[in-house]
């Protein structure tokens, strides 16, 4: 199956479904010499992992990180890094009632007409528990981004209809949600908890910043940065749209109003997202996505079987409420996945001007 491998230097390939052994990621292109162990991807696991808030699904996954290859002494080798993560905790019994129907919201319809074949457990490759590898790449990039002081954090700015409306971000980690304002954090469990009694579930968005990300980053005009970034974004699954600085609310704007002056102290303001014609300008990298609320939902839906006859369906077993809080590391490792890649990119580019 094509479309497991994302970046050009940085490069990662991921693999494993849902209740199958395993998932996993290998990571190639990763430079020697950068500090790196198990614990430093077992944390950004745990921030993942099953059970941590009340949005999240029952399935108690321990998402353990086992480094197969290219580490040494704690060291990056230059070789290809294989991390895998075993499955413990899949039920595949709780998906057989479903087998032979079309979850409305997921990917099985699609699969079926691209493939012939789909993976009904769980929803095979198309799990969100594929972002476990991601998350698992993007430590690794962490690791290379931090040698150059490069920070990216993400954190959740609206949640079933509340909005935060402060921007806090030392409270962020403070709260179930990653919300940068604790009064809006509260607002948020309430509804969760009231939407997770009804069988429903919710969306919200996400904001990444990246902080110390050098000017000249990105490629023009097929690779530029934004670009990149909307791809690597938009490939979670839970994602439906992007943004960058201003992003849609630049349509209201005028010209005046939403170019950045540019004095001797830098930029007036950040309305392009630290990102100018597809190349970084040296200021703040600022990105939205919106979610999407979760599909498995035990309202009763209507859909249709596999041979085209109607039905209804009603998504038992153990699913999140929201991908939110979940979600926001998987995003920070998409950032950092495109931040390493652009890194080495321009490395390359400096190396042979050098010459």
């Amino acid at each position: 199956m094509s479309g497991n491998t994302f970046g050009k230097l940085f490069r990662i390939t991921t693999w494993g479904e849902s209740h199958g052994k395993g998932v996993g990621v290998v990571v190639d292109g990763c430079p020697p010499k950068i500090p790196l162990n198990v614990n430093i991807i077992q944390t950004m696991l745990n921030r993942r992992r099953p059970g941590m808030s009340p949005a999240s699904t029952t399935r108690r996954e321990p998402d353990k990180a086992v480094i197969m290859s290219g580490v040494f002494d704690n060291m990056t080798t230059g070789t290809p890094i294989m991390v895998m993560v075993e499955n413990k905790d899949a039920d595949s019994k709780a998906y057989e009632p479903y087998s032979n129907l079309y979850r409305p919201g997921h990917g099985d319809i699609t699969y079926m007409a691209k493939y012939g074949i789909r993976d009904w457990r769980g929803g095979g490759r198309a799990s969100g528990r594929e972002t476990v590898a991601r998350v698992a790449a993007g430590a690794v990039a962490k690791a290379l981004l931090d040698r150059e002081n490069i920070q990216v954090c993400a954190y959740t700015i609206e949640l079933g209809g509340i909005k935060a409306e402060e921007r806090d971000l030392s409270v962020a980690d403070k709260n179930m949600f990653y919300c940068p304002d604790m009064t809006a954090a509260e607002k948020m469990g309430e509804r969760v908890l009231r939407v997770k009694e009804m069988g429903d579930s919710v969306g919200g968005i996400v904001e990444i910043q990246a902080r110390g990300v050098p000017a000249g980053l990105g490629d023009p005009v097929f690779d530029k940065m934004d670009a990149d970034l909307a791809k690597a974004l938009m490939s979670i699954g839970a994602v439906k749209g992007v943004e960058i600085g201003s992003g849609f609310e630049a349509a209201a704007k005028l010209g005046s109003e939403n170019n950045d002056s540019i004095t001797p102290e830098g930029f007036s303001s950040n309305n392009a997202g630290g990102i100018l014609a597809g190349i970084t300008n040296g200021d703040d990298i600022v990105v939205r996505v919106v979610v999407k609320p979760i599909s498995s939902i035990l309202i009763e839906q209507k859909t249709i079987d596999t041979s085209g006859k109607a039905s209804t369906i009603s998504t038992e077993g153990r699913h999140d409420i929201s991908a939110i809080p979940r979600i926001n590391v998987v995003c920070e490792s998409m950032v950092r996945l495109v931040l390493a890649d652009h890194y080495l990119r321009q490395q390359a580019i400096q190396h042979h001007a050098l010459k």
